[in-house]
Order: C-alpha cells, then sequence, then structure tokens
C-alpha cells in the first residue's frame, strides 16, 4: 500500500494566503481555515464558508486579518487525513472550497486535444491507440499550439480537415469558437489532499489530470488558484462524448488542494500563465512516472474560459471552480507492449508547483473511497446549530 506524504514542507507553497477547510468532529462539521506558518486556525466566525470569504472585496487582506481558534500544527492535520488511520475525535483536512460549482474546461491543449480525438477513433479501445495516434499527428501536422482558437486560420484547418473527413468533435471545442465547460462535480462533492481519489471500476484505461483550478466569485472576478486532478475515464468517454458524465464525476473523481492561495500583489493570473505543474505517479507495483504540464501551452488564455464560464447568460450565486485543463496524457505502456497507460489501485497521484504546493491522492475504486454524505443541506443545518449563519 502506498502512504502518503503528510507533513507540511512536502504540501505547502513557499508563501501566499491559504485558505483551506477542516472537519471537527467535535462541531460534527466543517470550518473554514486560514493557514499560517504558526499553525492552522478556525476563522468560521468570521466566514462561515469559503465561498463567504470569495464574496468579500479583498478576500487575501480579510484572511490574514481574521482572528480564529488555533487547531494545531498543520503536520497534526495531514497525519490524520487519510481514511484508514483517521482518528475519528480529532479534525483532518478537506477540500478547500464549499459551496462553489465544480467545473472544468476540457480541450484547452494540443496535446490533450488529440487524445481526445485518438479517443474517439479507437472506440475506447487503448491497444489501437498507438497506430491511430500516429495517424492523427500525421494528418494535423504543424505546431497547433500557436493556434488561436476561433480564429480565420482555425477555421481554415477545420474546413481542410471536414474536407478530408477528419473532423471530430474534440478538434470542434478544441479550436473553435467556444470552449467545452461541463460539470466535473457538485457543490461539497470534491476531495483534497491526503485523501483517496475515485477510479470507476468499470473502467480499464484511464488516467490523472494535473491542472491549475481558478476559484472565481460570483460575478466571475477569479480570487485565487488551487491544483486540481480532474480524473479521466479514458475508454468511457471513448466510447461516446454522451458519457461524459459517467467519465467524469464519479464517487470522488474530483481532487482539488491543497489549500486555495487567494490573490493578492505578488500573485495573480500572470502568475498563473506561468505555472509549470508537475505530476508523479507511484505505484504499489514499483511504476514510476513524472511528467510536467506547462500552462504557456495553454490554448485559451485562463481570462478567456472565465468569461465562457460565467457572465451575462450564466451566472453561479455561490461562484465556481474552474479546472482549466490539462496538456497531460500519459502515453507510456504500463502492462502490455502499445497498451499505453492506466491506473493501478494504490497509485500515489502527486500534483506540484511552487506557487500553489502539493496535492497528493491514492488512487482506489470508486466505490471504495470514502462516501460522499455531507450535502448542502447538511451544511446549511450544521452552521445554522452553530449560529454562524
Amino acid at each position: 500500500m502506498s502512504e502518503f506524504p503528510l507533513d507540511a514542507a512536502s504540501t505547502l507553497p513557499a508563501d501566499g494566503a491559504l485558505v483551506g477547510r477542516v472537519w471537527r468532529p467535535e462541531l460534527a462539521g466543517p470550518s473554514v481555515v486560514a493557514v499560517r506558518p504558526e499553525g492552522v486556525f478556525d476563522v468560521a466566525a468570521a466566514f462561515a464558508t469559503v465561498r463567504d470569504l470569495c464574496e468579500t472585496p479583498d478576500p487575501a487582506r480579510e484572511l490574514r486579518a481574521a482572528a480564529g481558534e488555533r487547531l494545531g500544527d498543520l503536520d497534526e492535520l495531514l497525519v490524520n487525513t487519510p481514511v484508514e488511520s483517521r482518528d475519528r475525535g480529532k479534525p483532518w483536512l478537506l477540500a478547500p472550497i464549499d459551496l462553489q460549482a465544480v467545473k472544468a474546461a476540457g480541450v484547452t491543449f494540443v496535446v490533450s486535444m488529440l487524445e481526445r480525438v485518438i479517443e474517439e477513433r479507437v472506440r475506447g479501445e487503448a491497444a489501437s491507440a498507438a497506430a491511430v495516434r500516429a495517424q492523427i499527428h500525421e494528418l494535423v501536422g504543424g505546431d497547433l499550439s500557436k493556434l488561436r482558437p476561433g480564429s480565420p486560420e482555425a477555421l481554415t484547418l477545420k474546413e481542410l480537415l471536414v474536407k478530408r473527413g477528419a473532423w471530430s468533435q474534440y478538434l470542434e471545442v478544441g479550436i473553435g469558437p467556444d470552449a467545452e465547460i461541463f460539470t466535473k462535480a457538485q457543490p461539497l462533492a470534491a476531495v483534497g489532499t491526503a485523501a483517496d481519489v475515485g477510479v470507476h471500476p468499470g473502467s480499464q484505461w484511464n488516467n490523472p489530470e494535473p491542472e491549475v483550478v481558478l476559484v472565481v466569485d460570483s460575478t466571475g472576478r477569479t480570487v485565487g488558484a488551487a491544483l486540481g486532478n480532474d480524473v479521466n475515464l479514458r475508454d468511457i468517454e471513448g466510447r461516446s462524448a454522451l458519457l461524459l458524465p459517467k467519465a467524469k464525476d464519479n464517487n470522488a473523481s474530483a481532487s482539488l488542494g491543497p489549500f486555495v492561495r487567494l490573490f493578492e500583489d505578488g500573485f495573480g493570473l500572470d502568475e498563473v500563465r506561468g505555472m509549470t505543474v508537475g505530476l508523479t505517479v507511484d505505484g504499489a507495483d514499483g511504476f514510476h512516472l513524472d511528467a510536467a504540464s506547462s500552462m504557456t501551452k495553454i490554448s485559451r488564455d485562463p481570462e478567456e474560459l472565465i468569461a465562457q464560464l460565467i457572465g451575462p447568460h450564466h451566472g453561479y450565486p455561490d461562484g465556481a471552480a474552474l479546472y482549466l485543463g490539462t496538456m497531460f496524457a500519459p502515453v507510456e505502456d504500463r502492462d502490455s507492449p502499445g497498451g499505453g497507460f492506466t491506473h493501478h489501485e494504490d497509485d500515489l497521484v502527486t500534483i506540484a508547483t511552487p506557487l500553489l504546493g502539493a496535492l497528493v491522492n491514492r488512487v482506489r475504486d470508486t466505490d471504495r473511497c470514502e462516501p460522499w454524505t455531507f450535502g448542502a443541506a447538511a451544511l446549511m443545518r450544521n452552521l445554522a446549530g452553530r449560529r454562524l449563519v
């Protein structure tokens, strides 16, 4: 069984206004916390939800100024978070968002776009992917990373591919005017760091998707960022794009954390645009994979994706968390030649970047992950009972 690295040094970014959530068993509910060098502080008296903090004019300043009850060192909370070793009489970490809609942008990097086209062509059969991958690369050719979606040049390429019978719904959202933005999970359903992340046992071809996640308020203002794992079932989606909800929204299949770093002077969208996100997968079988995803290669700017998420045509009164997409789709053979990569149970997945820290999850079947039972109604009843709303 893979063991989590459970220490603050390997989890935290070097700096930043960090907000998270902690389950407090003596209160039978969650609290918003500020993560500071001197410890983790419950600031629920000032902000009942992360959503409420994000709606303030300056969330980073408000979080830094908030007084609160010290719950202990981050190391103590990390050690108590994995479900199998948890002391349920002590607090543990949760995903650092609550009432926000959990959304994801798909096909925002050329590499992952082409992998989606491959999935579609092979109808979810991993063994056929290598040959089709070569055909697609030969057909498309060139450096698509410089092609602006919706541009005249993109239209010309689309017309060419249609004439050659090679058009795809994934190319439509990859280089067409409209981004793919879908619901990844329900509010409160995401899991945080040191938690198990779920892969449906019916899937035989799946992968992690390391991503930057932007947190926006109800007006569309971006207030912070975190890391995310948009767990993906390649065979399910490859059978039909209409199966995207089954491929994407399963128990514990949306991971987010370790904390939300709030925007302030020195940390904002420009820093997000320049990030490189690292990924490692360590299997109980000795398998090891290293990869990286550079935000400089994204096809659509984060601001464009936010504008397509929220605006006059589509509102989110509690804000939203938006996964920005990944360029990483692992193709290394793991189990057999030509079989590509797929998860094994107990894989330890680490997604990290210096400005946001490290998000670590262990892979389990969805029905073996901790079930999601605490929803919006339970949260409201709990906060009311604590006189926080």
